[in-house]
């Protein structure tokens, strides 16, 4: 049976695969994310685009090293109003970032790819919706103080998973896409190739 990679270094999408059962392993792609997004921005393409030309450019250059496996290569960005939103490098971004999406809905456009031999098989996009709270100064500081540097981890700045939840009043969508990876059709996917049983 042929390996299946994931193109990710992201531990949460490592965790829902290998929580589901599946067989893989993970190697991370380096791809220059702010090159790719300056120039979709600059020439006005939709933030869906991105996510999937994302997804599908960290499959194709991990399939390069393993061109007989199935790739799995995934991306989410967060979108709230016209603004699009990276990972926080640092907590007082994610406290700046997350005093923006307070009391507002934001989207997080998730893609998912599979490439065999740096063609691609197949692809998936789910774009859940979430509203945060109007939540105080003092919640969102004893968040940020309980959470650390896990709050960095996520392009919101928020684990559902944890104390996370208590930022939102409202979640529509696939609850793994939240979490960064369209967990159902993947499975199904991974099926219909004979990569687990039916």
């Amino acid at each position: 049976m042929t390996d299946i990679v994931l193109a990710s270094s992201s531990s949460t999408r490592r965790a829902l695969l290998r929580d589901a059962g599946v067989d893989f392993h993970a190697d991370a792609a380096a791809i220059d994310e702010t090159e790719v997004k300056v120039g979709y921005r600059r020439e006005g393409r939709k933030v869906v685009d991105l996510a999937m030309a994302l997804a599908e450019l960290k499959a194709l250059r991990i399939s390069g090293r393993y061109p007989e496996a199935l790739v799995i290569g995934a991306d989410q960005i967060l979108v709230c109003g016209d603004v699009w939103f990276d990972k926080p490098p640092d907590l007082d971004h994610a406290r700046a970032q997350l005093m923006t999406l307070r009391g507002k809905t934001h989207s997080l456009v998730t893609a998912v790819v599979t490439v065999r031999g740096g063609v691609r098989l197949w692809h998936c996009l789910e774009v859940p919706q979430l509203t945060m709270r109007d939540f105080s100064s003092h919640f969102l500081d004893r968040y940020l103080n309980l959470t650390g540097e896990d709050a960095l981890e996520s392009v919101g700045g928020y684990r559902l998973e944890g104390m996370g939840i208590q930022l939102f009043a409202k979640i529509e969508g696939d609850y793994f896409s939240i979490l960064g990876l369209p967990l159902l059709p993947l499975l199904d996917h991974l099926r219909t190739q004979d990569r687990l049983s039916k």
